[in-house]
């Protein structure tokens, strides 16, 4: 998988994961309850597809490990805390346009919900 600048598109897997961190710093639990929240239910990522796509996004630059320490009163010490990096804010922001294009493509062929056509 190439992540370069947005030019590839993500798996909603990745999208997610990158939505989630966008805000703040999570551990991965915290990553997949984010994702959950967000979705409204509608995606649920099990530890292997989370684990497997944080690998692969720090490998490409997307995320890195954070320095957060965590109170060990608050929280499990063996968490780890991922971040997004600049190449991550650059390829959410370019992966959002795209989705900003189809929606307004969409709506002109009067596809999106809502319009007069029949929907989707």
């Amino acid at each position: 998988m190439k992540y370069t600048n947005g030019k590839s598109p993500l798996t909603p897997a990745v999208l997610h994961i990158l939505m989630a961190l966008a805000e703040s710093e999570r551990h991965g639990y915290g990553i997949m309850k984010q994702v959950e929240a967000e979705s409204k239910g509608r995606v649920k990522m099990g530890p292997g597809t989370l684990y497997g796509s944080i690998g692969r996004m720090i490998e490409a630059g997307l995320i890195r490990e954070s320095g957060k320490k965590v109170d060990s009163k608050l929280d499990d010490e063996r968490r780890v805390y991922y971040e997004i990096t600049a190449l991550g804010r650059e390829t959410l922001a370019a992966e959002l346009e795209r989705y900003r294009d189809v929606i307004v493509l969409a709506a002109s062929k009067r596809l999106a919900a809502g319009g007069s056509g029949h929907g989707f």
